[in-house]
């Protein structure tokens, strides 16, 4: 069943591994979307610069960071690929990325899936599928207001 359910997606050398969105809170207009992991085993450093999906009006690359009990984010330009590396973008993972959906044109509901559009500097453009699934574990002190 594991291998039914992982997504993997290529962009130039980059592997996108498993983008997934937890499931949107009633009431809010956001969202997040993360990555099992984002790999860049080429031997030139890649960034990604953008994204965008017909499910929000905009998105952004957001930065994690714990700061006491408090999960505080901050908008970033770009994420550094650096070469033969590979991050983990997982939802509850303190200290680490993902990318913010803004005014979203329905709730995100487990279970779904939606297009997004991927910008590297490098790569160019890559659409992935992203699949809308409840975390098996909330993360503590993570709600995106």
């Amino acid at each position: 069943m594991g291998a039914a359910l992982a997504h993997d997606f290529k962009a130039g050398e980059l592997r996108i591994d498993h983008p997934y969105a937890t499931p949107s809170v009633p009431g809010l207009k956001t969202g997040a979307v993360y990555f099992r992991t984002l790999r860049n085993p080429g031997v030139q450093a890649d960034r990604l610069l953008s994204a965008t999906t017909p499910v929000a009006a905009r998105v952004e690359i957001h930065q994690m960071r714990m700061d006491g009990d408090v999960m505080r984010m901050r908008a970033v330009p770009a994420l550094a690929l650096p070469a033969r590396s590979e991050l983990q973008l997982r939802h509850g993972t303190p200290n680490g990325h993902h990318l913010m959906l803004f005014e979203l044109k329905a709730p995100l509901q487990d279970g779904e899936r939606f297009p997004l559009t991927l910008r590297f500097e490098r790569a160019g453009e890559r659409e992935v599928m992203v699949w809308v699934q409840t975390p098996r574990r909330p993360a503590p002190g993570h709600v995106h207001h």
